[in-house]
């Protein structure tokens, strides 16, 4: 895994503590709907009809989604046995595109 995958996961499981974090497909997609998300992610092996649902709505709700992760990473990363996740701060946000658009 490249280096700044790597530090993408870190920081995940520093906003889960600092409490920027929320997951789980209603709660996450209420707050893409609200406006309040500021970053997706979701689970590389999450079901088509997931994938299809969140890729669809944060195109619309214009909210950067990534999909690197497979659900073990996500999980790993934050502790918790997740498929979706969000960053609720947008400092968070800032650092997950500069960090993913890195080569």
């Amino acid at each position: 895994m490249k280096n700044n995958q790597q530090s993408v996961l870190n920081l995940l499981g520093l906003a889960r503590r600092a409490k920027q974090l929320q997951s789980g497909e209603g709660s996450v997609l209420k707050l893409i709907q609200t406006e309040k998300a500021q970053f997706v992610f979701l689970a590389q092996d999450a079901g088509s009809a997931t994938l299809k649902k969140f890729t669809d709505k944060c195109t619309f709700y214009k909210v950067p989604l990534c999909t690197l992760f497979t659900k073990k990473q996500l999980s790993q990363a934050i502790g918790q046995s997740r498929t979706v996740i969000c960053v609720t701060q947008s400092g968070f946000a800032r650092k997950f595109e500069e960090l993913l658009t890195m080569n």
